[in-house]
């Protein structure tokens, strides 16, 4: 699974609401989640803030960390 669709479902925040916050589309932050699209490095910081996790969280597999 994708780690910011994991991490979005860990913490109960939705898509939709994300996208609000970072100023995005819904459609952007979904192809995020189901991989069909990379965030920018910028993007993905701006992720990780929100969500108030640490970047590398997003990129690696939990059970590495």
């Amino acid at each position: 699974m994708n780690r910011i669709k994991e991490v979005l479902e860990k913490k109960g925040i939705k898509q939709k609401w994300l996208a609000e916050q970072m100023g995005k589309s819904y459609n952007m932050v979904n192809s995020y989640a189901q991989n069909r699209r990379q965030p920018s490095l910028e993007d993905l910081y701006k992720i990780a803030e929100i969500l108030n996790v640490e970047a590398k969280e997003l990129l690696t597999d939990k059970k590495e960390l």
